[in-house]
């Protein structure tokens, strides 16, 4: 029991040098040594639970869009309640709005959309496997989620109820096509 303490502190520590890191430069600028150092941990310890900094990038990211996604009971009401699959996808994204920001800024800004419309359209076919091959669904699905995305993205200056009001009727026009 001690030592699964002592693994899920070092990890801790891993992640959380990361981030401070990570809030301050690029990924590509991080080194493993550097991480390592500040972390006060052994090259080692860190490759015991890490391939490399990517990896632990990666990892990470994919936590976030986990969580986002987690939040989301009814995916298929992108198709069923429009309204309601975006205020969930803006309101799941704002409550994690601090990590996202340090883990898809730069060059990385596009993995958290990428990820977002995968984790998604995963958990929509669950429910409709039959759209899982159809081009159309497929194609609006996509839309949706990306349009969606960077719609609010793009308009984050002003009132969130009337951002999210117009995206789903934009999302809801859309759906009606399948």
């Amino acid at each position: 029991m001690d030592m699964d303490i002592r693994i899920e502190k070092t990890r801790r520590t891993i992640i959380n040098t990361f981030l401070e890191l990570r809030s301050k430069k690029t990924l590509e600028k991080i080194t493993i040594k550097e991480l390592c150092e500040k972390a006060a941990i052994n090259k080692s310890t860190f490759y015991c639970h890490y391939a490399d900094i990517y990896d632990l990038a990666d990892t990470l990211e994919s936590d976030v869009v986990n969580s986002v996604t987690s939040n989301f009971s009814h995916p298929e009401f992108i198709f069923s309640a429009p309204k309601h699959f975006v205020e969930q996808l803006f309101l799941s994204c704002r409550s994690h709005d601090r990590l996202i920001k340090i883990l898809f800024s730069g060059n990385r800004s596009e993995q958290l959309i990428t990820k977002l419309n995968t984790s998604l359209k995963h958990m929509v076919f669950e429910v409709y496997p039959e759209y899982e091959k159809d081009p159309v669904a497929s194609t609006i699905l996509s839309y949706a989620i990306y349009g969606s995305f960077y719609a609010f993205s793009e308009n984050e200056n002003f009132d969130d109820t009337k951002v999210i009001e117009t995206i789903a009727t934009i999302t809801e026009n859309v759906t009606k096509l399948l």
